[in-house]
């Protein structure tokens, strides 16, 4: 009785993490497509305190609701599922091996999602190859960034620096700034703006 009973137990909580889990990645996404609980509960057909709940992993995404709130989200419904084994991102952590690119068109920039989709700041890991860069640009917000190899050459408001690795610099962007890698290896810069990813007015940025 006693192992019949544990194993029963094993499977309730096994379901509540997985309800958990479930909950995060569904608010995450919602994050992401910057949603509030009422604009995809409205998208999904259900209600805000249903939609809450599943959030929060207080209840099981039944069948029925994973369809409609899976199109909400413009995903497929196994999107929602998210078992054991994977490494996946949720709403506090990015694994390393789930970075998630973003467009660049500015020549030798390529630039990697650091910050989940919850985040209010936009972190990103920029890296430049020698001879890349961008031309000056300014929006709105703020940023910081460390070089963690490499140099670059950062002109800001008309000054120009040479920072190499272990520098790290911090500016409002309003300021007309721009990058390039003068240097001859791989620059790589970890750089976080106040600016959501999907809002920056400039590709290099």
């Amino acid at each position: 009785m006693t192992d019949a009973t544990d194993t029963t137990d094993r499977a309730a909580r096994d379901a509540d993490e997985a309800d958990v889990r479930l909950g995060r990645r569904v608010r995450a996404l919602r994050l992401e497509r910057n949603l509030s609980l009422a604009d995809l509960a409205a998208r999904a057909g259900i209600s805000i305190g249903a939609l809450s709940q599943i959030e929060r992993g207080m209840t099981s995404l039944r069948v029925r609701v994973i369809w409609p709130l899976a199109a909400a989200l413009d995903v497929e419904p196994s999107a929602l599922i998210v078992g054991d084994e994977e490494t996946e991102n949720d709403l506090y952590c990015v694994r390393a091996g789930r970075r998630r690119p973003l467009p660049v068109k500015s020549e030798g920039i390529a630039k990697d999602l650091l910050s989940p989709p919850g985040a209010v700041l936009t972190g990103m890991l920029v890296t430049v190859e020698p001879g890349g860069g961008t031309d000056t640009y300014a929006h709105a917000g703020n940023e910081f960034g460390i070089v963690t190899a490499g140099e670059v050459e950062l002109t800001v408001d008309a000054t120009r620096y040479v920072l190499r690795t272990g520098d790290s610099f911090a500016f409002k962007s309003t300021l007309p700034h721009a990058f390039r890698n003068t240097g001859a290896e791989t620059c790589r810069i970890v750089w976080v703006n106040t600016q959501k990813a999907r809002e920056e007015a400039h590709d290099g940025d």
